[in-house]
């Protein structure tokens, strides 16, 4: 038996029921985002992974560095090819601490008579992962969306179905029709072009879905590390340094390593898995989820043996889970630190990360965390006796 009440309410709630069922999936949506937009580490991977920049261009990712570098920082100034140097301390050895801003893209080469632009690609990109994508190019009117060409199922021959398509064949369809069409969307050759790929929590399941993972993900863990250590303190003079353009030869880390001078070389890293489907166990060992992890080899670097022993020592200590890898065909920063002002012992530490240079990777929150820990940990135990015996190889 409805109270009066109730029948008074009831045409109201009838008439209000269609709204409701349309509201519901935004209400749903609202109830997804809301915890993820309430941690605020959360927060800075999706801001670092969306922002736009690739190697040259990394202006965006510089406005959300800078200031959170600034005050955890000493001192802070920028090198001639805008990588962003920050100190925190004044004695002690002198370390440095290096994650790059760059993310693959490409630069627009030129418009063709019919509308479409043609790519130059920006880093190491797969072929395959280029064709029937979103991309954003970055104009002087702001971005524009673009989607890369691919030939048409019901066109190719059986032969081409499973068959390549080339860089070369590659295409972007911005909707225009004429070269004209083109400049009016504020776009010309050498404008920036970025993949197009949000942020997104994999089903709750602590993975991360995003573009630009390398190395977005150093990126954070610096920033991170860099917060706690200066409400902490510690022994060292540390320089943390996001730098440019190491997708197309290190060069960022070249030139800052070149300012700083360091006794001591961390490059942090999104690093490479081998849990993905197709993987072959000689390739990568680590896994999603694993903890952090630690390059014994790449083709660019081979990590100081005593420091390796020391960051196994600080995991153990820690109770850091630490997987260790050995990858063919992958360069980090610290090649470039190694090398300058007669040598420096260093280490690349990789945050695992599924589908690197391709639009979308996957990250793990736990393995995240995992390398903000190690990071800070391992620099608190690096004063002068520990780096001096780092980097003594008398026999």
């Amino acid at each position: 038996m409805r109270t009066p009440l109730a029948q008074a309410l009831a045409p109201l709630a009838q008439a209000l029921s269609p709204l409701v069922l349309a509201l519901s999936p935004l209400a749903l949506a609202l109830s997804i985002a809301t915890p993820a937009q309430a941690d605020p580490v959360t927060g800075l991977l999706h801001d670092l992974s969306e922002a736009p920049g690739p190697s040259g261009f990394e202006e965006a990712v510089r406005a959300i560095m800078v200031p959170r570098m600034k005050a955890a920082a000493d001192e802070l100034h920028y090198d001639g090819l805008g990588s962003v140097i920050a100190r925190q301390g004044n004695s002690g050895p002198r370390v440095m601490v290096d994650a790059h801003m760059d993310e693959l893209g490409g630069v627009l080469r030129r418009v063709t008579p019919d509308g479409f632009v043609s790519m130059q690609m920006l880093g190491g990109w797969l072929d395959q992962a280029l064709a029937g994508q979103r991309w954003v190019i970055i104009g002087k009117k702001g971005p524009v969306h673009a989607v890369s060409s691919i030939r048409d199922i019901h066109l190719a021959q059986p032969e081409e179905r499973t068959s390549l398509i080339k860089r070369e064949a590659v295409f972007l369809d911005v909707g225009a029709k004429t070269p004209a069409e083109v400049a009016a969307l504020g776009i010309a050759p050498g404008d920036p072009i970025v993949p197009d790929s949000s942020f997104a929590e994999l089903n709750g399941t602590g993975n991360y879905a995003g573009k630009a993972w390398d190395d977005r993900v150093g990126c954070a863990v610096l920033l991170m590390a860099m917060e706690r250590l200066k409400a902490s303190g510690h022994p060292n003079q540390i320089f943390f340094v996001a730098t440019v353009q190491e997708e197309i030869g290190l060069r960022g880390a070249r030139a800052a390593s070149a300012i700083v001078h360091p006794d001591i070389g961390i490059a942090i890293e999104g690093g490479v898995t081998g849990d993905a489907g197709g993987a072959r166990p000689e390739e990568s060992q680590v896994r999603l989820g694993g903890g952090p992890g630690m390059f014994l080899y790449d083709s660019s670097a081979l990590p100081n043996r005593k420091l390796v022993a020391l960051i196994r020592k600080v995991a153990g200590d820690e109770k850091i889970p630490l997987q260790a890898d050995l990858v063919q065909g992958y360069g980090d920063d610290s090649a470039e630190m190694q090398t300058v002002a007669g040598g420096a012992p260093t280490v690349n530490l990789v945050v695992p990360a599924r589908y690197t240079h391709v639009h979308t990777g996957v990250i793990n929150r736990h393995d995240f965390d995992g390398m903000v820990d190690l990071v800070v940990a391992l620099l608190k135990r690096l004063d002068a006796r520990t780096v001096a015996d780092l980097r003594d190889f008398t026999p």
